[in-house]
């Protein structure tokens, strides 16, 4: 089992930032690529970016490339999701998630944070 914690969402203005952070428990962080996901209102949950168990590779959804960067501190078990020139749109639940292997398939995650409001005000 991996148990993981969102944190850092809030309400923020269009045009601004915000940094989240995952911190992972468990089951040997390092082994496993991790991903964020979103979940808007009336919507699936959709994909948003995943990182390498090492950090070495990164892979963004088109909605989110050039304005958000994912990294992760294996020393601190943690995965981040820095968030610029944030849109009205982004606006949604954001999950962060465990695979074994880098996907951007939903249903491929084994494992789940609670998820962490993020509210992009226009």
């Amino acid at each position: 089992q991996v148990q993981l914690v969102e944190s850092g969402g809030g309400l923020v203005q269009a045009g601004g930032s915000l940094r989240l952070s995952c911190s992972a428990s468990g089951r040997t962080f390092s082994n496993y690529a991790m991903g964020w996901l979103r979940q808007a209102p009336g919507k699936e949950r959709q994909f948003v970016a995943h990182i390498s168990w090492g950090g070495y590779s990164t892979y963004y959804a088109d909605s989110v490339k050039g304005r958000f960067t994912i990294s992760r501190d294996n020393a601190k078990n943690t995965v981040y999701l820095q968030m610029t020139s944030l849109k009205a749109e982004d606006t949604a639940v954001y999950y962060c998630a465990a695979s074994p292997r880098e996907t951007s398939v939903v249903g491929r995650y084994d494992y789940w944070g609670q998820g962490t409001q993020v509210s992009v005000s226009s």
